[in-house]
């Protein structure tokens, strides 16, 4: 038995394509297993507490459960529309968690793996409460950059415990903060040095987390303050007034989960975590590492539970070529950007793990994306599958599947094998290669053998080579499935497979006769229009007028000779008119003084081309031209998002087109 995890995701903000290098590749690598006929349970909830939960729900006037609510719900949806399937996807706030929690706190304390120590806190005199992490910001100790409680987040990157972080101040009000003793309990991680030492020799996983846990446990550990100043959380047992630390109770949610699952499944969560039965696979971000292969090990070795077999780690993830950033806009929002454009989960799905290696850092672009499922997708494996399959239904209908051609029994069972190594070692890319050289190899053998030509001359003869093709294509509906869910079903319904019950080792057991349906093809191009617009979208984001997520305070400030350097003027919209096949886009002609410029604006849904007619507006000149929807911009008008609507900024009073503005 196999039970494979995935970090859980943060119920704070929404779902973007970060969050998908860690729940896509696991889902393939589970659907994989099950196609091997491995028995396994696939589990996730979302992480529902912590000091960042609390802030964001103070600020938008609701509780925390109410918070958590709303995007507990957020990634159930996006994870269906992905066809990410769990066994069973839990919220760490459920008494069932709580309650797990608690019995492995009381454990540890019982082992003597947890103890009190009285610490100096940041204390708010004004706000007249003890600081949680996220309240506090201040100095770290370690490299003197600003930092907030638990993280030197713009500098080091080093974990911070309670009261270290220097000249703290409350986050809330801007009071400098005091320090006050208070007792907490601390968790010995110290204790477990030998075992971490052993733990990681055995533990399988990705180069990448096994080398950085490795770093870590060479260091020298220190124990760990697992207790917070919150209301909201797992309340600590023996001491009501605190509650768990969040990297305490959130991993546990594996733990609870499963228990969930196995009484759906109708199976025994302790052969797992407490007979150590199957093997446990945790897929995560690479940033969680410390936690899964240091602390959450040590955590179970003291409680008695089941140690991880496996950690998987996913590369890092860029936008465009850029450091992801939701405050810079370099950030694709899963719903949004993505679903809301009609785009198949497949196509999404197939570049995250065909993009590059799964440890590697993943670089999403719109173009890339485009020209992957076009080229590849497309134009190597739907052109094959769709060519076979239309010839077969159109010539024969039922196809007679005997004297298949060796080489082409050959090159399915070298693709079944190389899949099946890729799978073993998370190379999930490897694996797609390989089906996808079996669908190039099926494309020379189709075009070599000419069926269409044979047909007219010698029925059998060309049954026989449509047989072998067709004999590729049931590979491929089986060997592509669990990264192309959705198109290999309808591959799958076309010649009467069901996938439901077929394993990988089956792929050359052919049965005598094929009947094939009319088939539907099973990719659909993406127009260029649609990918300018996508990008374009993202560009607005960048500048500022479109984004998501405008909350956080890292923006980069500017001196007063860069921001010399924008050329911004008065304007006059001469005429306006909606661009062809675009929600958004408007063509803009607008007078600037010197000139008359053309410049494409996001503002389709906020204003009519009549609204628009001698509006007066603020331009950005000297903005190098782009072309959007194949229309050459060469300006940009500025306006306020308001609710993701554009509103345009205009002066005050009458003012000529081509007045400065300083």
């Amino acid at each position: 038995m196999k039970l494979v995890t995935c970090g859980l995701p943060y119920a704070n903000g929404k779902a973007h394509i970060g969050h998908l290098r860690t729940y896509i590749p696991a889902d393939v690598y589970v659907r994989y297993q099950r196609l091997k006929g491995e028995d396994v349970v696939f589990v996730c909830g979302s992480d529902s507490h912590g000091t960042p939960i609390v802030v964001n729900a103070e600020q938008q006037g609701l509780s925390p459960g109410e918070l958590v609510d709303v995007y507990h719900e957020h990634f159930q949806k996006i994870f269906e529309a992905l066809d990410v399937e769990f066994d069973y996807y839990g919220r760490t706030d459920s008494d069932y968690h709580h309650e797990r929690t608690r019995e492995i706190v009381r454990t540890l304390l019982d082992n003597g793996y947890i103890y009190p120590r009285e610490i100096e806190l940041a204390y708010c005199p004004k706000c007249d409460r003890f600081l949680p992490d996220r309240y506090v910001e201040g100095v770290c100790p370690y490299c003197g950059a600003v930092a907030r409680g638990d993280e030197c987040d713009q500098g080091c990157g080093r974990h911070l415990e309670p009261g270290e972080i220097l000249q703290p101040k409350c986050k809330i009000c801007g009071t400098p903060a005091i320090f006050k003793k208070q007792k907490h309990y601390y968790f010995r991680l110290t204790a477990f040095s030998d075992f971490l030492k052993d733990f990681i020799v055995n533990l399988r996983g990705t180069e990448n987390a096994l080398n950085y846990a490795r770093e870590w446990i060479n260091k020298e550990l220190k124990d760990w303050c697992i207790t917070r100043n919150l209301e909201w959380g797992v309340r600590f047992p023996g001491d009501e007034n605190l509650v768990v630390y969040v990297w305490v109770d959130a991993p546990i949610g594996y733990i609870s989960f499963t228990e969930k699952a196995c009484e759906k499944l109708g199976k025994d969560w302790k052969e797992i975590w407490l007979d150590g039965k199957a093997e446990i696979v945790h897929f995560i971000g690479l940033d969680i590492v410390y936690h899964h292969c240091i602390f959450w090990p040590a955590m179970l070795k003291g409680a008695g539970y089941a140690l991880p077999s496996a950690v998987i780690a996913s590369g890092m993830v860029k936008v465009e070529g850029k450091k992801f950033s939701k405050s810079r806009g370099y950030v694709v929002w899963v719903e949004e950007d993505y679903l809301a454009s009609g785009l198949s989960p497949d196509y999404l799905r197939y570049y995250i793990v065909n993009y590059t290696s799964h440890q590697k850092d993943l670089n999403f672009s719109w173009h890339v994306f485009r020209d992957k499922v076009n080229n590849e997708l497309i134009a190597t494996l739907g052109n094959f599958i769709y060519r076979v399959l239309h010839f077969a239904w159109k010539n024969f209908g039922e196809v007679r599947m005997n004297e298949l051609d060796g080489d082409v029994l050959e090159q399915i069972r070298l693709a079944t094998e190389k899949i099946r190594k890729a799978i073993d070692e998370w190379e999930f890319k490897e694996a797609s290669d390989a089906f996808m050289e079996l669908a190039g190899f099926g494309n020379v053998y189709f075009q070599t053998s000419k069926p269409w030509e044979l047909v007219k001359e010698n029925k059998d003869e060309a049954e026989r080579v449509i047989a072998s093709s067709l004999a590729i294509v049931r590979a491929l509906a089986v060997l592509a499935y669990p990264v192309l869910p959705r198109a290999m079903g309808k591959v799958a319904e076309s010649i009467g497979l069901d996938l439901n019950n077929v394993r990988i080792d089956s792929v050359l057991e052919i049965p005598e006769v094929i009947k094939v349906n009319k088939p539907r093809a099973p990719f659909t191009k993406i127009d260029d229009r649609m990918i300018e617009e996508l990008e374009h979208r993202m560009l607005e984001r960048i500048s500022g007028k479109g984004g998501e997520e405008k909350k956080e305070p890292d923006v980069e400030r500017v001196g007063i000779e860069e921001f010399a350097k924008l050329d911004i003027r008065v304007g006059r919209i001469l005429k306006a008119e909606r661009i062809k096949g675009s929600k958004k886009l408007m063509r803009l002609e607008v007078d600037i003084g010197s000139e008359v410029r053309q410049i494409v604006a996001g503002i389709a849904e906020s204003y009519s081309e009549d609204e628009l007619k001698d509006r007066p507006v603020v331009v950005l000149v000297n903005i190098k031209p782009a072309k959007l929807m194949g229309v050459e911009s060469n300006g940009m008008v500025l306006a306020a998002d308001v609710n993701g609507k554009a509103v345009l900024l205009e002066p005050e009073k009458p003012v000529k087109p081509g007045a400065k503005v300083k």
